[in-house]
């Protein structure tokens, strides 16, 4: 365990406004700095190469939600003409400006290591993307036959010209631009046509090649359909084709509190979300400037949004290549640990939680372990009722089908079912319709706010005939996809404050009226702002040379100004400050005189660090809370969210345990610079590597072996 050096005490911390914008690193620029991270991955060698494939898309689909999102809101800022700045003070057309700047040399840096890195070293391990011009003419008539009888039929051709106006393409659509002219008439500027054919998403972005040789070869369908397009247009010959992909406005706005039907209106905005206006061209760097020219202004989009890359684009479509069954190109699989105690036969699960609270670390500990428990309850006869909030429960969820099996067998089964996770709209509208149908009752939150918190509740008559509530609280969806890849933390207790206050809660989001006063948990927006600002401020108060202030967080983003401003002030005050924070950070760290005593370092490797968790030293009496929310305006102001305290003293120290194992990690850390840029952690002197993702999976291997060797004691002993 990493060693609490003691920093020394300022008397007067010194007073500073803390509201100038030099403080402040921009949101959009440091998110960019994310991906960047994101890229460096794709290009480390230590991962295996399906996986660098794998963060080369990463890289790309989390483009596509920034400008979907956050540069369509810039647009539509300078388009109404918000002045309200941000605390860094950038305008948002200053914002747009440097996101190009900042994102132009990124998209050449991954063209570059797709088309001259991984794709080649792919080709060597079996998995061939071969140019179509350089097939042998067999196999080039044998494509084009296949496509006369399987591509043809499903293309338009959609001439463009004051009889046919710019069609209205799908968002994240991959497209070809065709120049198209009739070999009858004199070469003439006016004699030239120009045509787009959407490469349907229906067909395979893969076609297979030399399909009796060994490995898995491919050309991509859009050469395929440009070397065969003079199938659409008999008589006229096709002189270029350029493929292109356009990005649209996909944020929902809708104003719940005038929706008579928020499942309808959701359904509707999800319809309309590929047809937003156009934010984002990409267009191929070969492409001439006419052409591009006619797709901008064709689309209503400044050059500013114009970006080329090389290579081919949509990148998501390269995901088909990543399924290919390569073991050996992918990382090491793993089983993540379950509780022997939730699957024991003598033992009912719910009085393995009454011995004590039990913690869960994804996914070194397996998400079986949270559906055992709510299957248990959906089984179990002395359960009564069951309250689930669902935010981003995935496909397949065994999580609902617990819920729909609980409402079957006779119990009150209520699921909060947020339809405005973003992104998940569409799962979460069919998930709600299912639970609807089986008799849960489902419930869509608050007017005005997003419900992110992470509950699940049990009410259940024990043996001696009293209620009792079992919950899990925890940092993560309900989703047993990602909780394979992201890292979280989950709490099982049945604490009965902790009980107390989760039936205020249910309460507060299916009824009226909130609650006075909370035992245990912290909730937004009602509390948690608050509370965070007061532990801040309590590490100040008490901080002393014998019992030195401390404050270790791990967290996805630190946003919030007024947080920031606090912690600025703990800083100045002596208090010592860890953050691991995973993505945005717009606090700047080492500024003299104001955060010396703030460190903050990003971990991106092969799982997505997820989890939040906050220590607080506490004069020595320390406090570690869990929770769904990071330290953002949007968490605090504008979600329901829950952070609960860690009570049991053993998990207490397992988690501070985790928070210090974080800080070792010096082979996939970064530290953030007071110039916002991020460096890798330098190892000193003979320092051993330590990945600290590694080490944990180490640790369940190391489990594993023990358990081949020795066989597992049976419990025994029943209970209700």
């Amino acid at each position: 365990m990493a060693e609490i050096i003691p920093v020394p005490v300022q008397a007067e911390p010194i007073r500073t406004d803390f509201r100038h914008s030099q403080y402040y690193i921009n949101r959009e620029l440091s998110w960019i700095d994310f991906n960047e991270r994101v890229l460096e991955e794709a290009s480390d060698e230590t991962h295996p190469l399906l996986e660098r494939l794998k963060f080369l898309v990463i890289f790309s689909t989390n483009l596509d939600e920034f400008f979907m999102i956050r540069v369509a809101g810039l647009k539509e800022q300078v388009s109404v003409g918000v002045v309200e700045l941000p605390p860094d003070g950038l305008t948002p057309q200053e914002q747009l400006r440097a996101i190009a700047d900042r994102l132009r040399p990124l998209l050449m840096r991954q063209g570059r290591m797709l088309t001259q890195d991984v794709l080649p070293k792919l080709a060597a391990a079996g998995i061939v993307l071969h140019p179509l011009n350089k097939l042998p003419a067999a196999e080039q008539e044998r494509l084009h036959v296949n496509f006369m009888q399987e591509v043809l039929p499903v293309l338009t051709p959609l001439a463009i010209d004051p009889g046919h106006p710019f069609p209205h393409l799908l968002n994240r659509s991959l497209n070809l631009a065709l120049i198209v002219r009739d070999p009858r008439k004199h070469v003439h500027a006016s004699d030239f046509h120009f045509a787009v054919v959407q490469v349907p998403s229906v067909l395979s972005r893969f076609i297979k090649v030399f399909p009796d040789e060994p490995g898995d070869q491919f050309v991509l369908l859009e050469e395929v359909i440009a070397a065969n397009a003079g199938a659409l247009f008999p008589g006229l010959d096709v002189n270029a084709a350029h493929t292109f992909r356009v990005t649209r406005d996909a944020d929902i706005e809708v104003a719940d509190d005038e929706a008579e039907d928020l499942m309808t209106m959701m359904e509707e905005q999800v319809r309309r979300r590929k047809w937003g206006e156009a934010v984002r061209l990409e267009v191929d760097s070969r492409t001439p400037a006419h052409v591009r020219e006619i797709l901008r202004e064709s689309l209503d989009l400044e050059p500013i949004d114009v970006y080329e890359t090389t290579g081919p684009r949509n990148l998501v479509d390269f995901m088909q290549l990543y399924r290919l069954d390569y073991r050996d190109l992918k990382d090491r699989p793993f089983n993540s640990r379950v509780l022997d105690s939730f699957r024991d036969e003598e033992r009912s699960i719910f009085s393995v939680i009454r011995s004590g609270d039990v913690l869960l670390h994804h996914p070194y500990d397996s998400f079986s372990n949270v559906v055992d428990f709510i299957r248990a309850a959906a089984r179990d006869p002395k359960v009564l009722a069951i309250k689930q909030t669902l935010y981003r429960a995935g496909g397949d969820s065994p999580v609902v089908a617990a819920l729909v099996e609980a409402a079957e067998n006779g119990k009150q089964v209520t699921a909060l079912v947020e339809l405005k996770a973003r992104f998940d709209e569409e799962n979460n509208i069919v998930w709600a319709k299912q639970l609807e149908q089986a008799g849960v009752h489902v419930v869509y939150g608050l007017i005005g706010l997003k419900t992110h918190c992470k509950i699940s509740m049990v009410v259940r008559k024990d043996d001696t005939g009293s209620l009792r509530t079992y919950l899990h609280l925890a940092t993560g969806n309900y989703n047993p996809t990602t909780a394979r890849i992201y890292t979280d933390v989950g709490l099982i207790t049945a604490n009965p404050d902790f009980g107390l206050d989760s039936v205020n809660l249910f309460n507060y989001l299916t009824g009226y009226g909130s609650p006075s006063e909370w035992k245990k948990l912290v909730m937004a927006p009602l509390t948690l702002r608050s509370h965070i600002l007061a532990m801040i401020q309590r590490e100040i108060e008490k901080h002393s040379p014998s019992s030195p202030g401390r404050i270790i967080v791990k967290m996805n983003a630190l946003v919030d100004d007024e947080v920031i401003r606090a912690l600025y002030a703990a800083s100045q005050a002596g208090v010592r400050i860890d953050m691991i924070i995973r993505g945005i950070c717009c606090l700047r760290p080492g500024l003299e005189g104001i955060s010396e005593n703030i460190r903050v370092f990003s971990i991106v490797g092969r799982f997505l660090e997820h989890s939040r968790i906050f220590y607080f030293a506490n004069g020595g009496q320390e406090e570690i809370y869990l929770g769904s929310a990071d330290w953002m305006p949007r968490n605090l102001n504008r979600r329901v969210e829950l952070v609960f305290p860690v009570e049991d003293p053993a998990n207490r120290a397992r988690l501070k345990e985790i928070l210090l194992t974080y800080l070792r990690d010096n082979v996939k850390s970064r530290e953030l610079q007071s110039d916002g840029t991020y460096r890798r952690r330098r190892r000193h002197g003979t320092e051993a590597p330590f990945n600290v993702q590694e080490y944990y999976l180490t640790q369940i291997r190391q489990s594993d072996a023990a358990v081949d060797l020795a066989p597992r004691a049976k419990r025994t002993g029943k209970g209700g």
